[in-house]
């Protein structure tokens, strides 16, 4: 998802992109060297402090023969490697620019200190940079060898469309018989082990179950480490058929107790691969859709705006404001959507407080940014999707888990409509549970707040881990 604290659609996906750094797709490094520039070289690190969000930058700066190269990461929001255009320095000053940021930074050197000014689209931010390598954070949960488990790497092909998935399968040691999961990740292109903000949840998931005897496949999604691109069309109804095939590989391996747990949109995605695939024998849900995406949207907007700092009235206008955007994208039956699209985000532009005066570059930013989005395969069907129809055709067991801190996906809201469509599946073996002071990735966490995300050394609530394993090993 992409989240401003300006108004801007918020999407579903999961890495976060604040302000001031938004985009990655960028040039080759160049930059120009004058006398002097040893002491330069090596890596500088600071925090930029936007919108009462603290984001650590990362800068790496390297001399070839006469000519200095750069490149930048944003380490919060999982950025690497993003090239700077120019880097320049003479006379103890300092100039980088990142063309395609429209961002820029300039400072004095003096000693092991960088003092100077981060620049975008007309904002400036005071940033001190300091000479060495920035602590990692600490991720205390991400399992590390030896493991006393087998790990093994694996492919298949999605006969349905023709790509490659790519993945690990984890299995107890001498045991013949046991459930194997399968994990599905959530919005956006993500790795196998769902990595964001260095934590890896799904590694940290499939650790926990495989040591208690439960086997585990997790999978790059398309485009993704092993996994080939698939379609540039592709929606979530496509990313179902990956999960199905996986299903079908550990069928082919002689399992037979096999199921899935989905994380956010991959707890979407997990009963429509049960409603058609009768090899799927549970479900597990976290943080995953329970009621009609566009209200959820709706929702998700209010309260991510409320946890950073709006006000009821705020908060409802800017929920107000994507209404009207949803309805135009769900109702159009134009020639040339992008266009028409962009006129109407322009309108919604002048007309909210927060965005009416923002400097006309940072406002085409924006546009551009959500025009991409809402116009691609993936969101539309997305937005007119409804849970419902599948959650309430599920005879299966199913476990449904949000947390009451989650400003991404309401827990309430979210598990009531579980528990509705299960009824009305007339399902006898479900549970369902909102658990108390836990965010959208299950940490503890003070607010629930995106911005928390980074700041939580703990990947995942050790009770979570231990509620999804027993619940499995209970069934029969």
């Amino acid at each position: 998802m992409r989240l401003k604290k300006t108004m801007t659609l918020l999407d579903h996906r999961k890495t976060p992109k604040y302000a001031p750094i938004l985009s990655l797709l960028l040039l080759f490094v160049t930059g120009f060297l004058c006398a002097g520039a040893q002491p330069l070289t090596g890596q500088w690190q600071g925090v930029l402090n936007v919108q009462k969000v603290q984001l650590p930058l990362v800068w790496y700066i390297q001399q070839k023969e006469e000519t200095l190269n750069a490149s930048l990461d944003s380490p919060s929001q999982g950025a690497k490697g993003i090239p700077v255009d120019t880097v320049r320095f003479a006379n103890n000053l300092l100039e980088l620019k990142i063309n395609l940021l429209k961002a820029s930074f300039s400072g004095r050197l003096e000693g092991d200190s960088i003092s100077g000014t981060f620049t975008q689209m007309g904002q400036s931010f005071p940033l001190v940079l300091k000479k060495g390598a920035p602590k990692a954070p600490e991720r205390p949960q991400t399992p590390k060898p030896p493991f006393n488990y087998n790990v093994d790497e694996i492919s298949f092909i999605n006969p349905k469309e023709g790509n490659t998935l790519a993945g690990t399968l984890t299995t107890p040691l001498n045991k013949k018989q046991f459930p194997v999961v399968v994990l599905i990740t959530g919005s956006g292109a993500q790795d196998r082990d769902e990595t964001i903000f260095d934590h890896k949840p799904f590694w940290v998931i499939a650790d926990h179950l495989t040591k208690n005897g439960i086997g585990v496949i997790r999978l790059d999604d398309r485009g993704v480490g092993g996994s080939s691109k698939g379609s540039e069309t592709a929606t979530s109804a496509d990313f179902a058929t990956d999960i199905s095939a996986a299903v079908d590989f550990l069928i082919s391996r002689g399992y037979k107790n096999i199921g899935l747990l989905g994380h956010s949109e991959g707890g979407m995605i997990a009963p429509i691969v049960a409603a058609t695939n009768k090899n799927v024998k549970f479900i597990i849900s976290m943080a995953g859709p329970g009621i009609a995406i566009e209200k959820l949207m709706l929702q998700q907007t209010f309260d991510v705006a409320k946890s950073m700092g709006a006000s009821d009235l705020e908060a409802a206008e800017k929920a107000g404001i994507n209404k009207g955007l949803y309805d135009f994208v769900k109702t159009y039956q134009g020639a040339n959507f992008e266009n028409d699209f962009r006129l109407k985000i322009e309108k919604a532009l002048e007309a909210a407080d927060d965005t009416k005066n923002l400097p006309p570059a940072q406002k085409q930013t924006i546009i551009n940014q959500q025009v991409k989005i809402i116009a691609s395969p993936w969101f539309r069907y997305f937005l007119n999707s409804n849970p419902p129809d599948y959650i309430s055709k599920l005879k299966i067991p199913v476990l449904a888990i949000n947390g009451d801190k989650d400003v991404q996906v309401n827990g309430e809201q979210n598990i009531a409509g579980w528990q509705a469509s299960l009824k009305k599946a007339r399902n006898k073996n479900f549970e369902t549970r909102v658990l108390p002071a836990l965010n959208h990735l299950f940490q503890e966490a003070k607010t629930g707040s995106v911005d928390e995300y980074a700041t939580i050394n703990q990947t995942i609530a050790p009770q979570v881990l231990e509620l999804i394993t027993q619940w499995i090993l209970k069934l029969k």
